[in-house]
């Protein structure tokens, strides 16, 4: 099993308040990553340090060493554009850009300097083909990408992280603002992706973790209270509290 993010001994703060005490977790490549527990518990905090989201937020501060293939994400020599390149964000509400279906795909390789024609049109394709919603927009290219359907425009949001060719996709209870059908389309899609890209989701839902996650992480208070292979979290967690929330205790 080769980890391509590696975080150890990470604390983070928001001014006075500690969010995240001493995490240490691996994120196996070419898997899917579940981070669960109950709201308020630091998933989404981790994940949107990953690729240093957190960067935007006044009054963080962050000790400990997290790595993406091996080297230090706050290190001087990193480009921040770089790294979110290669480590893509999509979030819980769909965000497309008001621009049409093409440009929105688009977007990314043309920040990163892709110009020609034929190329961006290759790019778009694939990304969208990638994303299983290649069929059902590839007619409308040109039209506003605020037209489609709250399924259709998260599963464009993931076109739009493809497009730029990340490693990693980070997805944040991607499928909480959708109905059940658009919800069982985007799992599909993860279990595809997982073949060419790592993935790392916070999802609220243990259902969906189950169904699709390859590696589980219990988050409780700021804290990773344990981690290890999905059945094995499930099925005999070693530690009551991830029990009593797994059974529905508490949550």
């Amino acid at each position: 099993m080769t980890s391509i993010i590696t975080v150890k001994d990470m604390c983070l703060w928001y001014g006075a308040h500690q969010a995240l005490h001493h995490i240490g977790i691996e994120i196996p490549e070419k898997s899917i990553t579940a981070l669960i527990g109950p709201s308020g518990c630091g998933k989404s905090t981790l994940l949107k340090t990953l690729n240093r989201m957190n960067d935007l937020i006044p009054d963080v501060k962050i000790t400990g060493d997290i790595r993406y293939d091996g080297t230090d994400i706050f290190s001087r020599e990193v480009d921040v554009n770089q790294l979110r390149k290669e480590v893509g964000m999509v979030f819980q509400k769909p965000n497309p850009f008001p621009m049409s279906i093409y440009d929105n795909v688009a977007y990314g390789p043309r920040v990163h300097g892709v110009t020609g024609r034929a190329r961006l049109d290759e790019i778009v394709e694939r990304a969208l083909r990638g994303a299983a919603i290649w069929d059902e927009v590839k007619d409308r290219l040109r039209k506003n990408a605020l037209g489609l359907s709250g399924g259709q425009q998260q599963r464009l949001c993931i076109a739009r992280a493809l497009a730029v060719e990340p490693r990693v996709l980070l997805m944040d209870e991607p499928t909480s603002a959708l109905d059940p059908i658009s919800t069982s389309r985007i799992e599909e899609l993860a279990m595809e992706l997982k073949e060419k890209y790592t993935i790392v989701m916070v999802t609220h839902n243990m259902q969906q973790a189950v169904r699709v996650s390859d590696y589980t992480a219990f988050f409780l208070l700021g804290e990773l209270v344990e981690c290890g292979q999905t059945d094995d979290i499930f099925s005999q967690p070693r530690d009551k509290r991830t029990e009593d929330y797994i059974t529905g205790r508490f949550g």
